[in-house]
This record gives C-alpha cells, sequence and structure tokens, in this order.
C-alpha cells in the first residue's frame, strides 16, 4: 500500500507541535484560532457546492438502507460510546473515555464512504445520501450526546450555544455552498485536486493547533505512551464490531450485495473532516483537545486500510456468478 500523504502530513503537524507548542497555542504568532474558523468556514461551503441534488434524489428511496445506515451511526455507536465512558471509569481517565465517546458520536464520512462503496460495487446513490444526510443530523445530534456525558459528571455543558455556533461556523457556509452550486460547479470538477488539498490541509490545521495548545498546558507529560496505545487498541476493537454488526444487520434484513457495501462502509465510519471542527467548537479553550481528538484521528486511519481491503473483497464478490443476490434470496434458491 502507498504511504498516506495525509497520514504523514498530520504526524508532522503533531511532531510541530510537540517540539513548538508555542507557535500555534492560543495568542501564538501564528493566530490558528482565527486561521482555522476561516478555513472551516470555507471548506464547509465547498463540502455544500460539491454535493449533487441529483445524486441525493437518486438515493433517497431506499429507506431501509438509511435506517441501517443512520442507527448504526446515531443509535449503535452512541451505545457502544456510553458504555465505554459510564462502564470503564477504574481502566480508562476521563480525557480519554470523553474521547472515545466523541469519536462514536460523531457523523460519518462522506468522501471516503462513497469512494470505498464504488470501489466495492456498492449503492453509490444512496451511499451519497446517507453520508451526507449524516453530516448534517450530526451537526445536532453530536453536541446534544456530548452535553449527555458531560452533564452527568457534573459540567454544564451549554448545549444550545454550541449547536448555534456549529450551524453558524459549518451549516451556513454549507447551504451557502449549495445555493451557489450552479454557479461553480464546473470550477469545482476542474480543480477538485486543490479542493482535497485545501480540505485535508484545514484538518491538519485543526490537528495541529489542537496538539499545540495540549502540549502548551502540560497534558502530554500526565499520560505515559502506553495510553496512545491503548487508544489504538480501543479504536481497532470498535471498527471490527461496528463492520460485523452491520454486516450482519444487513445479511439479517436481506440486503442485496451492493446495499450491504453501503451499509457497511456508511454505517462504519466516522468523519474527521466534520470531528475536527465539531471539537474545536465544543472543546474550544479546554488543554485536552488533542487527547479528545486522539482517537477520531486513529481510528481515521484505521478505517481507510480496513475498508480499502474489505472493499476489494466485496468487489471480488460482485463479479462471481450470484455474488450480488440477497442472503434471503440464496436462501430461498438452495
Amino acid at each position: 500500500m502507498k504511504i498516506d500523504g495525509f497520514l504523514l502530513a498530520m504526524l508532522g503537524a503533531i511532531f510541530l507541535a510537540f517540539v513548538a507548542p508555542e507557535l500555534g497555542a492560543p495568542g501564538g504568532p501564528l493566530h490558528m484560532g482565527l486561521v482555522t474558523t476561516l478555513g472551516i468556514g470555507f471548506v464547509f461551503f465547498l463540502h455544500g457546492a460539491n454535493l449533487s441534488r441529483d445524486a441525493l434524489k437518486a438515493g433517497a428511496a431506499n429507506w431501509r438502507i438509511h435506517a441501517a445506515v443512520q442507527g448504526s451511526t446515531f443509535v449503535l455507536f452512541p451505545l457502544i460510546g456510553f458504555a465505554i465512558f459510564f462502564g470503564l471509569p477504574l481502566l480508562l481517565t476521563y480525557e480519554v473515555r470523553l474521547g472515545l465517546f466523541f469519536l462514536c458520536a460523531l457523523p460519518s464520512t462522506i468522501s471516503s464512504s462513497v469512494a470505498m462503496t464504488s470501489l466495492a460495487r456498492g449503492n453509490v446513490p444512496a451511499a451519497v445520501f446517507d453520508a451526507s444526510l449524516s453530516g448534517i443530523i450530526g451537526m445536532i445530534v453530536t453536541p446534544m450526546l456530548i452535553a449527555t456525558v458531560v452533564a452527568v459528571g457534573g459540567t454544564s455543558f451549554p448545549v444550545l450555544p454550541a449547536i448555534l455556533d456549529i450551524a453558524l461556523t459549518l451549516l451556513l457556509p454549507f447551504a451557502i455552498g449549495q445555493a451557489m452550486r450552479p454557479l461553480i460547479a464546473a470550477w469545482l470538477v476542474a480543480n477538485k485536486r486543490i479542493i482535497n488539498l485545501l480540505d485535508r490541509g484545514v484538518i491538519v490545521l485543526i490537528v495541529y493547533s489542537a496538539f499545540c495548545e495540549s502540549t502548551a498546558s502540560g497534558l502530554w507529560r500526565q499520560y505515559s505512551p502506553w495510553v496512545i496505545a491503548e487508544i489504538a487498541l480501543f479504536a481497532a476493537a470498535l471498527l471490527a464490531l461496528v463492520l460485523w454488526l452491520t454486516a450482519a444487520l444487513a445479511r439479517a434484513w436481506g440486503f442485496s450485495l451492493p446495499d450491504e457495501v453501503t451499509t457497511v462502509f456508511c454505517g462504519s465510519k466516522k468523519s474527521l473532516a466534520n470531528g475536527a471542527p465539531i471539537a474545536k467548537i465544543l472543546f474550544a479553550g479546554s488543554p485536552a483537545l488533542g487527547m479528545i481528538m486522539l482517537p477520531v484521528i486513529l481510528y481515521h486511519q484505521m478505517q481507510l486500510i480496513v475498508c480499502s481491503i474489505l472493499a476489494r473483497r466485496y468487489a471480488a464478490r460482485a463479479t462471481t456468478p450470484g455474488g450480488g443476490e440477497s442472503t434471503m434470496a440464496r436462501a430461498r434458491q438452495s
């Protein structure tokens, strides 16, 4: 497999944050707060402009896929997150548990979900619809879920101001981009590579800013390297569990192979592109921001590697005779 340039860029940003945190910390000379806020707004404007209404209409009809994907994203994942947050206080620190729960509360990713579904010969229109719908739902549901666990810990969390802040920072630019799509769609297609670089560049800047803040506060001196390994282990176990559960659900409902592919890939993914901006808004000023984002960063890379392998296996199944039939259909034939 090729070396992921995006991963290298994030690792480089984290390294720089450890070496010279004062540059990107609040009040530093780079003014990362303003830079990332403007970058986030621009990126979500581009996300809105890139979203095809025809693709959304094409994928809107299959309600069972939508129920499976959104149920996995906003019911199954949070239930697992609640079990980790409330069930393991003796094993994991508060910041680690909050980071793992934040991972579970995030919406699905758009670009990689659709790309993996296409590679695996799945139902691409449904993937576009569900991944896009998940991102919009997450702007409201994610802060509400975070408010629930934070409130139980005895800390007040202003959920309505958080939702309003997310709406103004993410949803408003997204809506403006969607409204302007007829005017700039051709330009976006012609400059797709530049758009992708801008998107990933803003995420790298957010990661850099978060780790600068956490390093400057002395957070990382409180944890051993084993904590990072522990988080990676939990992230890997979470990914394996949800991949298995979404596949089992799709087969139990008798989905065709293309619909199973969409359910598995859209229902198991978590969005770093949405997660980084949402974390910056919800946990603004928190020295634990880097630790809270770490599970999302690790899970993001794991899901890309594992789902790339799965996509090729699904594609191979789709080329075999009868490979695209549903589980129930094959059972009836036998």
